[in-house]
């Protein structure tokens, strides 16, 4: 004999167990990063239900693809009456996270001088590079 745990009916099978939280997200990103292209939500639950863990809703994998979207994680495009999402590249996501961090801060000033004084030689030295690049470029469109 089986325990069904506390509240269950005996004689009535058990729920298939629950994923761990952001399970479900890690396998849409995992499949959206093998697939190198943009992926609609249908397209993503036929290729997660090929997976042990069965099959899952389209509702489903619509609310994770609009949630991980929200988050950054996704960018999309329209694709008909829909939308086809790709996964943010990681210097993209890094850069995103920066720029929002600098528009919650009350004093930009001294979020970026926490930020800079932060970095190391090497990235100091880099971004006055592209700081000075960014800067050449400004003048070649004037």
């Amino acid at each position: 004999m089986h325990d069904t745990g506390p509240g269950h009916p005996p004689g009535e099978p058990a729920e298939a167990p629950r994923r761990p939280a952001g399970a479900l997200e890690a396998e849409v990103l995992a499949v959206l990063r093998a697939a190198q292209v943009p992926l609609s939500p249908g397209q993503v639950r036929e290729r997660l239900a090929i997976r042990p863990q069965g099959e899952l809703s389209y509702s489903t994998v619509v609310t994770i693809m609009s949630r991980l979207h929200a988050k950054g994680l996704l960018a999309r495009e329209r694709a008909g009456r829909g939308f086809a999402y790709t996964p943010v590249d990681a210097a993209s996501l890094a850069a995103g996270q920066m720029s929002r961090a600098l528009d919650r801060g009350a004093d930009r000033r001294a979020v970026l001088t926490s930020f800079v004084s932060g970095l190391s030689g090497r990235d100091t030295r880099l971004l006055r590079r592209l700081l000075a690049d960014g800067e050449d470029a400004g003048q070649d469109r004037g």
